[in-house]
Protein backbone atom coordinates (compact mmCIF):
# COMPACT_ATOMS: atom_id res chain seq x y z
CA UNK A 1 0.00 0.00 0.00
CA UNK A 2 1.29 3.22 -1.11
CA UNK A 3 -0.22 6.44 1.23
CA UNK A 4 -0.16 10.12 -0.14
CA UNK A 5 -2.14 13.29 0.49
CA UNK A 6 -3.04 14.45 -3.12
CA UNK A 7 -3.87 18.29 -4.26
CA UNK A 8 -5.90 18.62 -6.89
CA UNK A 9 -9.54 19.52 -7.46
CA UNK A 10 -12.00 19.88 -4.34
CA UNK A 11 -14.90 16.99 -4.15
CA UNK A 12 -16.95 14.95 -1.25
CA UNK A 13 -14.58 12.35 -1.28
CA UNK A 14 -12.43 12.42 1.80
CA UNK A 15 -10.59 9.10 1.25
CA UNK A 16 -9.65 7.82 -2.79
CA UNK A 17 -8.10 4.72 -3.57
CA UNK A 18 -7.27 2.11 -6.37
CA UNK A 19 -5.71 -1.24 -6.35
CA UNK A 20 -4.40 -2.08 -9.84
CA UNK A 21 -6.61 -4.88 -11.83
CA UNK A 22 -4.93 -4.36 -15.50
CA UNK A 23 -3.63 -6.78 -18.01
CA UNK A 24 -0.41 -7.45 -16.35
CA UNK A 25 -2.19 -8.62 -13.06
CA UNK A 26 -3.07 -12.07 -13.30
CA UNK A 27 -6.25 -13.07 -13.57
CA UNK A 28 -7.26 -14.69 -10.15
CA UNK A 29 -5.63 -11.49 -8.51
CA UNK A 30 -7.82 -9.16 -10.50
CA UNK A 31 -10.58 -11.26 -10.25
CA UNK A 32 -10.26 -10.71 -6.31
CA UNK A 33 -9.67 -7.17 -6.29
CA UNK A 34 -12.52 -5.95 -8.30
CA UNK A 35 -14.69 -8.31 -6.74
CA UNK A 36 -13.81 -8.52 -3.08
CA UNK A 37 -11.23 -6.17 -2.47
CA UNK A 38 -12.22 -2.81 -4.02
CA UNK A 39 -15.73 -2.84 -2.74
CA UNK A 40 -14.95 -4.13 0.54
CA UNK A 41 -12.65 -1.14 1.48
CA UNK A 42 -15.39 1.21 -0.24
CA UNK A 43 -18.03 -0.33 2.26
CA UNK A 44 -15.88 -0.58 5.45
CA UNK A 45 -14.50 3.53 4.88
CA UNK A 46 -18.60 4.56 4.24
CA UNK A 47 -19.32 2.87 6.83
CA UNK A 48 -16.77 4.20 9.37
CA UNK A 49 -18.05 7.92 8.95
CA UNK A 50 -16.02 8.55 5.40
CA UNK A 51 -16.51 8.42 2.10
CA UNK A 52 -14.87 7.06 -0.08
CA UNK A 53 -14.02 6.54 -3.89
CA UNK A 54 -12.93 3.27 -5.04
CA UNK A 55 -10.84 5.29 -8.12
CA UNK A 56 -7.97 7.95 -8.02
CA UNK A 57 -9.41 10.90 -9.39
CA UNK A 58 -7.57 12.44 -12.27
CA UNK A 59 -9.77 14.47 -14.44
CA UNK A 60 -8.68 14.84 -17.95
CA UNK A 61 -8.94 18.16 -17.59
CA UNK A 62 -7.70 20.27 -14.60
CA UNK A 63 -9.56 23.34 -15.42
CA UNK A 64 -12.91 22.03 -15.86
CA UNK A 65 -13.94 18.58 -14.03
CA UNK A 66 -16.81 18.70 -16.10
CA UNK A 67 -14.72 16.91 -18.88
CA UNK A 68 -14.35 13.49 -17.25
CA UNK A 69 -12.02 11.34 -15.22
CA UNK A 70 -8.67 10.42 -16.94
CA UNK A 71 -6.71 7.22 -18.04
CA UNK A 72 -4.27 5.95 -14.91
CA UNK A 73 -1.27 3.83 -15.64
CA UNK A 74 1.23 3.32 -13.14
CA UNK A 75 4.96 2.41 -14.94
CA UNK A 76 7.33 0.41 -12.41
CA UNK A 77 8.88 3.55 -11.13
CA UNK A 78 5.62 3.53 -8.91
CA UNK A 79 5.56 1.86 -6.00
CA UNK A 80 1.70 0.46 -7.28
CA UNK A 81 3.09 -0.10 -10.88
CA UNK A 82 6.12 -2.23 -9.12
CA UNK A 83 4.28 -4.65 -6.91
CA UNK A 84 2.28 -5.74 -9.85
CA UNK A 85 5.66 -7.26 -11.53
CA UNK A 86 6.32 -8.85 -8.63
CA UNK A 87 2.91 -10.19 -8.84
CA UNK A 88 1.28 -9.24 -5.79
CA UNK A 89 -1.56 -6.78 -4.98
CA UNK A 90 -0.67 -2.89 -4.79
CA UNK A 91 -3.10 0.10 -3.64
CA UNK A 92 -2.47 3.48 -4.03
CA UNK A 93 -4.75 5.29 -1.61
CA UNK A 94 -5.27 9.47 -1.65
CA UNK A 95 -6.04 11.39 1.03
CA UNK A 96 -6.59 15.32 -0.13
CA UNK A 97 -5.15 18.36 1.23
CA UNK A 98 -8.18 20.55 1.50
CA UNK A 99 -9.52 18.32 3.91
CA UNK A 100 -8.83 19.28 7.54
CA UNK A 101 -5.54 17.19 9.06
CA UNK A 102 -7.99 15.11 11.76
CA UNK A 103 -10.18 13.98 8.74
CA UNK A 104 -7.03 13.00 6.86
CA UNK A 105 -6.19 10.87 9.88
CA UNK A 106 -8.88 9.48 10.87
CA UNK A 107 -9.54 8.51 6.98
CA UNK A 108 -6.67 6.96 6.40
CA UNK A 109 -6.72 5.37 9.62
CA UNK A 110 -10.50 3.44 8.43
CA UNK A 111 -8.94 2.53 5.25
CA UNK A 112 -5.94 0.96 7.05
CA UNK A 113 -8.02 -0.79 9.32
CA UNK A 114 -10.47 -1.95 6.51
CA UNK A 115 -7.29 -3.64 4.85
CA UNK A 116 -6.27 -5.40 8.05
CA UNK A 117 -9.73 -6.76 8.57
CA UNK A 118 -9.54 -7.93 5.12
CA UNK A 119 -6.14 -9.21 4.68
CA UNK A 120 -6.90 -11.28 7.96
CA UNK A 121 -9.69 -12.72 6.87
CA UNK A 122 -8.78 -13.41 2.72
CA UNK A 123 -5.44 -14.13 4.06
CA UNK A 124 -5.12 -17.76 2.77
CA UNK A 125 -6.86 -16.71 -0.30
CA UNK A 126 -4.28 -14.24 -0.80
CA UNK A 127 -1.23 -16.42 -0.33
CA UNK A 128 -2.78 -18.67 -2.97
CA UNK A 129 -3.17 -15.86 -5.20
CA UNK A 130 0.52 -15.29 -4.85
CA UNK A 131 1.93 -18.48 -5.42
CA UNK A 132 -0.37 -18.65 -8.88
CA UNK A 133 0.68 -15.42 -10.14
CA UNK A 134 4.43 -16.78 -9.22
CA UNK A 135 4.00 -19.87 -10.88
CA UNK A 136 2.50 -17.98 -14.20
CA UNK A 137 5.57 -15.82 -13.90
CA UNK A 138 8.03 -18.67 -14.08
CA UNK A 139 6.10 -19.79 -17.46
CA UNK A 140 6.77 -16.86 -19.41
CA UNK A 141 10.16 -17.97 -20.90
CA UNK A 142 9.02 -21.38 -21.45
CA UNK A 143 8.21 -20.61 -25.15
CA UNK A 144 11.99 -20.35 -27.07
CA UNK A 145 9.84 -19.71 -30.31
CA UNK A 146 9.06 -16.40 -28.99
CA UNK A 147 5.76 -16.31 -29.61
CA UNK A 148 4.19 -15.21 -26.70
CA UNK A 149 3.83 -11.08 -25.96
CA UNK A 150 4.46 -9.21 -23.29
CA UNK A 151 2.62 -5.43 -22.79
CA UNK A 152 4.98 -3.35 -21.81
CA UNK A 153 2.87 0.12 -21.53
CA UNK A 154 -0.62 1.05 -22.21
CA UNK A 155 -2.79 3.87 -22.86
CA UNK A 156 -6.84 4.88 -22.99
CA UNK A 157 -8.28 3.08 -26.12
CA UNK A 158 -10.83 5.63 -25.99
CA UNK A 159 -13.66 3.58 -24.25
CA UNK A 160 -15.25 5.54 -21.15
CA UNK A 161 -17.81 3.94 -18.67
CA UNK A 162 -20.25 6.29 -16.39
CA UNK A 163 -18.90 6.95 -13.32
CA UNK A 164 -21.08 8.96 -10.33
CA UNK A 165 -19.18 11.21 -9.28
CA UNK A 166 -19.46 13.04 -6.13
CA UNK A 167 -18.15 16.71 -6.21
CA UNK A 168 -18.92 20.38 -5.63
CA UNK A 169 -20.13 22.75 -7.95
CA UNK A 170 -17.54 25.49 -8.83
CA UNK A 171 -17.30 28.38 -11.00
CA UNK A 172 -14.73 28.95 -14.03
CA UNK A 173 -13.19 32.52 -14.68
CA UNK A 174 -10.12 33.37 -16.48
CA UNK A 175 -7.15 34.83 -14.16
CA UNK A 176 -5.77 37.60 -13.89
CA UNK A 177 -3.53 36.41 -12.66
CA UNK A 178 -2.00 33.09 -14.51
CA UNK A 179 -3.63 34.05 -17.44
CA UNK A 180 -5.54 30.63 -17.28
CA UNK A 181 -8.81 29.71 -16.78
CA UNK A 182 -9.14 29.20 -12.89
CA UNK A 183 -11.87 26.96 -10.77
CA UNK A 184 -13.12 27.89 -7.64
CA UNK A 185 -14.90 25.59 -5.73
CA UNK A 186 -17.98 25.97 -3.08
CA UNK A 187 -19.09 23.22 -0.65
CA UNK A 188 -22.58 22.87 -2.41
CA UNK A 189 -22.57 19.01 -3.21
CA UNK A 190 -22.59 18.29 -7.74
CA UNK A 191 -23.25 14.49 -7.85
CA UNK A 192 -22.97 13.48 -11.46
CA UNK A 193 -22.16 11.60 -13.89
CA UNK A 194 -18.92 11.94 -15.51
CA UNK A 195 -17.32 9.51 -18.20
CA UNK A 196 -14.07 7.86 -16.86
CA UNK A 197 -11.32 6.49 -19.61
CA UNK A 198 -11.32 3.15 -18.53
CA UNK A 199 -10.54 1.18 -21.82
CA UNK A 200 -6.89 0.11 -22.36
CA UNK A 201 -4.92 -0.38 -25.50
CA UNK A 202 -1.11 -1.93 -25.62
CA UNK A 203 1.02 0.68 -26.48
CA UNK A 204 4.73 -1.42 -26.59
CA UNK A 205 4.62 -5.28 -26.25
CA UNK A 206 7.54 -7.75 -27.09
CA UNK A 207 8.29 -11.33 -27.85
CA UNK A 208 9.50 -12.73 -24.41
CA UNK A 209 12.55 -14.57 -25.01
CA UNK A 210 13.71 -17.54 -23.28
CA UNK A 211 16.24 -15.34 -21.37
CA UNK A 212 18.70 -12.44 -21.90
CA UNK A 213 22.97 -11.99 -21.85
CA UNK A 214 24.24 -9.18 -20.55
CA UNK A 215 27.28 -8.28 -21.17
CA UNK A 216 30.09 -8.46 -18.42
CA UNK A 217 30.90 -4.89 -19.02
CA UNK A 218 27.25 -3.64 -18.13
CA UNK A 219 27.72 -3.25 -14.02
CA UNK A 220 25.19 -1.17 -13.61
CA UNK A 221 22.72 -2.65 -15.30
CA UNK A 222 23.50 -5.90 -13.82
CA UNK A 223 24.17 -4.49 -10.40
CA UNK A 224 19.91 -3.19 -10.94
CA UNK A 225 18.83 -6.63 -11.42
CA UNK A 226 21.08 -7.63 -8.54
CA UNK A 227 19.29 -5.20 -6.33
CA UNK A 228 15.64 -6.37 -7.25
CA UNK A 229 16.96 -10.06 -6.12
CA UNK A 230 16.36 -11.49 -10.10
CA UNK A 231 17.97 -14.89 -10.27
CA UNK A 232 21.22 -14.34 -12.54
CA UNK A 233 23.60 -16.69 -13.94
CA UNK A 234 27.15 -15.92 -15.01
CA UNK A 235 29.06 -16.67 -17.93
CA UNK A 236 32.08 -19.18 -16.58
CA UNK A 237 33.96 -18.56 -19.93
CA UNK A 238 33.70 -16.78 -23.16
CA UNK A 239 30.58 -17.69 -25.13
CA UNK A 240 29.78 -16.83 -28.89
CA UNK A 241 26.46 -17.99 -29.77
CA UNK A 242 23.31 -16.54 -32.16
CA UNK A 243 21.17 -14.17 -30.78
CA UNK A 244 18.61 -11.65 -31.17
CA UNK A 245 20.09 -8.12 -30.63
CA UNK A 246 18.43 -4.56 -30.55
CA UNK A 247 20.02 -1.73 -32.60
CA UNK A 248 18.55 1.36 -31.88
CA UNK A 249 18.26 5.04 -33.55
CA UNK A 250 16.71 8.20 -33.44
CA UNK A 251 16.79 8.68 -29.85
CA UNK A 252 16.20 12.04 -27.96
CA UNK A 253 16.79 13.34 -24.35
CA UNK A 254 14.93 15.13 -22.23
CA UNK A 255 16.95 18.22 -21.43
CA UNK A 256 15.43 19.35 -18.07
CA UNK A 257 16.44 16.93 -15.22
CA UNK A 258 13.63 14.13 -14.20
CA UNK A 259 14.76 12.53 -10.74
CA UNK A 260 18.20 13.45 -11.27
CA UNK A 261 18.66 11.89 -15.01
CA UNK A 262 18.07 12.94 -18.23
CA UNK A 263 15.46 10.23 -19.75
CA UNK A 264 14.93 9.52 -23.63
CA UNK A 265 11.60 11.57 -24.91
CA UNK A 266 10.99 13.51 -28.10
CA UNK A 267 9.26 15.94 -26.76
CA UNK A 268 5.89 14.81 -27.15
CA UNK A 269 5.08 13.00 -23.43
CA UNK A 270 8.05 12.25 -20.68
CA UNK A 271 8.25 8.38 -20.57
CA UNK A 272 5.73 7.91 -23.02
CA UNK A 273 6.80 4.29 -24.35
CA UNK A 274 8.07 4.08 -28.19
CA UNK A 275 8.65 8.04 -28.28
CA UNK A 276 11.95 7.79 -27.71
CA UNK A 277 13.41 6.76 -31.12
CA UNK A 278 13.69 3.42 -32.60
CA UNK A 279 14.55 -0.46 -31.66
CA UNK A 280 14.74 -2.81 -34.22
CA UNK A 281 15.26 -6.84 -33.56
CA UNK A 282 18.25 -8.11 -35.71
CA UNK A 283 19.67 -11.92 -35.76
CA UNK A 284 23.00 -12.27 -35.59
CA UNK A 285 26.22 -14.06 -34.26
CA UNK A 286 27.48 -12.50 -31.44
CA UNK A 287 30.79 -13.11 -28.75
CA UNK A 288 30.38 -12.48 -25.08
CA UNK A 289 33.09 -12.16 -22.00
CA UNK A 290 33.62 -14.71 -19.63
CA UNK A 291 31.27 -12.72 -16.33
CA UNK A 292 28.10 -12.09 -18.80
CA UNK A 293 24.52 -12.36 -16.72
CA UNK A 294 22.39 -14.37 -17.97
CA UNK A 295 18.65 -14.10 -17.21
CA UNK A 296 16.49 -16.54 -17.83
CA UNK A 297 12.63 -16.07 -17.86
CA UNK A 298 11.49 -19.22 -16.39
CA UNK A 299 11.71 -17.25 -12.60
CA UNK A 300 9.19 -15.54 -10.62
CA UNK A 301 10.53 -12.24 -11.47
CA UNK A 302 10.13 -12.46 -14.96
CA UNK A 303 8.39 -9.38 -15.87
CA UNK A 304 10.83 -7.00 -13.41
CA UNK A 305 13.43 -8.33 -15.97
CA UNK A 306 11.45 -7.75 -18.70
CA UNK A 307 10.82 -4.02 -17.70
CA UNK A 308 14.09 -3.33 -17.07
CA UNK A 309 15.91 -4.98 -20.23
CA UNK A 310 13.44 -4.06 -22.96
CA UNK A 311 14.05 -0.82 -24.21
CA UNK A 312 10.15 0.01 -25.06
CA UNK A 313 9.49 -0.52 -21.31
CA UNK A 314 8.57 3.38 -19.66
CA UNK A 315 11.23 2.52 -17.20
CA UNK A 316 13.21 0.66 -18.81
CA UNK A 317 17.51 0.71 -18.21
CA UNK A 318 17.52 2.42 -22.07
CA UNK A 319 14.80 5.15 -20.73
CA UNK A 320 17.19 5.84 -17.56
CA UNK A 321 20.21 6.25 -18.99
CA UNK A 322 22.03 3.23 -17.95
CA UNK A 323 22.67 2.78 -22.06
CA UNK A 324 23.77 6.44 -22.81
CA UNK A 325 27.71 5.77 -23.50
CA UNK A 326 26.31 3.46 -26.83
CA UNK A 327 25.18 6.47 -28.26
CA UNK A 328 28.26 8.66 -28.17
CA UNK A 329 30.02 8.54 -31.75
CA UNK A 330 33.69 8.24 -31.49
CA UNK A 331 34.87 7.85 -34.81
CA UNK A 332 34.04 10.28 -37.58
CA UNK A 333 35.61 10.74 -41.18
CA UNK A 334 36.90 13.44 -42.74
CA UNK A 335 35.35 15.09 -45.29
CA UNK A 336 38.17 15.04 -48.55
CA UNK A 337 38.15 11.41 -47.22
CA UNK A 338 34.01 10.55 -47.05
CA UNK A 339 33.52 12.50 -50.91
CA UNK A 340 36.09 9.78 -52.66
CA UNK A 341 34.52 6.82 -50.63
CA UNK A 342 31.07 8.09 -50.84
CA UNK A 343 31.41 7.83 -55.03
CA UNK A 344 33.41 4.75 -55.44
CA UNK A 345 30.74 3.12 -53.05
CA UNK A 346 28.04 4.36 -54.90
CA UNK A 347 29.72 3.30 -58.58
CA UNK A 348 30.35 -0.60 -57.20
CA UNK A 349 26.70 -0.99 -55.91
CA UNK A 350 23.72 1.07 -58.04
CA UNK A 351 21.29 -0.07 -55.26
CA UNK A 352 23.07 1.65 -52.84
CA UNK A 353 23.62 4.85 -55.27
CA UNK A 354 19.24 4.58 -55.38
CA UNK A 355 18.93 4.46 -51.53
CA UNK A 356 21.06 7.54 -51.05
CA UNK A 357 19.35 9.51 -53.75
CA UNK A 358 15.78 8.60 -52.50
CA UNK A 359 16.54 9.59 -48.94
CA UNK A 360 17.80 12.85 -49.93
CA UNK A 361 14.81 13.31 -52.18
CA UNK A 362 12.51 12.81 -49.68
CA UNK A 363 14.10 13.82 -46.00
CA UNK A 364 14.66 17.36 -45.68
CA UNK A 365 16.36 17.00 -42.53
CA UNK A 366 18.88 14.76 -44.08
CA UNK A 367 19.31 16.68 -47.42
CA UNK A 368 20.55 19.41 -45.85
CA UNK A 369 23.55 18.94 -43.56
CA UNK A 370 26.52 17.77 -45.43
CA UNK A 371 27.90 15.83 -42.03
CA UNK A 372 24.43 13.43 -42.34
CA UNK A 373 24.60 13.17 -45.69
CA UNK A 374 28.43 11.79 -45.51
CA UNK A 375 28.38 9.63 -42.40
CA UNK A 376 25.44 7.36 -44.41
CA UNK A 377 28.58 6.00 -46.60
CA UNK A 378 30.58 5.57 -43.29
CA UNK A 379 27.62 4.02 -41.04
CA UNK A 380 25.95 1.57 -43.52
CA UNK A 381 22.77 1.72 -44.93
CA UNK A 382 20.80 1.12 -41.90
CA UNK A 383 23.05 3.70 -39.83
CA UNK A 384 25.12 3.72 -36.96
CA UNK A 385 24.45 -0.03 -35.42
CA UNK A 386 24.05 0.81 -31.71
CA UNK A 387 24.18 -2.82 -29.57
CA UNK A 388 22.63 -2.55 -26.06
CA UNK A 389 21.66 -6.30 -25.20
CA UNK A 390 21.44 -9.73 -26.47
CA UNK A 391 18.26 -11.57 -25.93
CA UNK A 392 18.50 -15.14 -26.22
CA UNK A 393 15.54 -17.12 -27.58
CA UNK A 394 16.62 -20.15 -27.61
CA UNK A 395 19.63 -22.51 -26.66
CA UNK A 396 21.06 -22.69 -23.71
CA UNK A 397 24.90 -21.15 -22.88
Amino acid sequence: MDDHVTDGADYQYDVTFTIDDGPNVPKGTAKWVDEVATPTLEKYVDSHGHLASPTYINFVNDNDPADGLGFNDDPPRFSTGYVILEGRPGMLVELHMLKDYKTRVTGNYEILAGLMELMNRDADKVIALNAAADKEAETLGAHPLGNVTYPLALGWSGETTPFLFRGYKYTRELSEVSGAMRVEYTHEPWNVSLPFQTGFKVKAETRVPAAYIVPAQWVKVIDVLTAHQVDIERTTAAWTGDVETYQCAGMAWQEPPFEGRHPTFNGEAMHDAGKYGSCVLVREKRSFPAGSAVVRLNQRLSKVALEWLEPAAPDSALQWGFFDSIFEQKEYGEAYVLESLAREMMAKDPKLKTEFEKKVASDPVFAGNPYTRLEFFMSGRRGLRLIRWDSIRWGVC
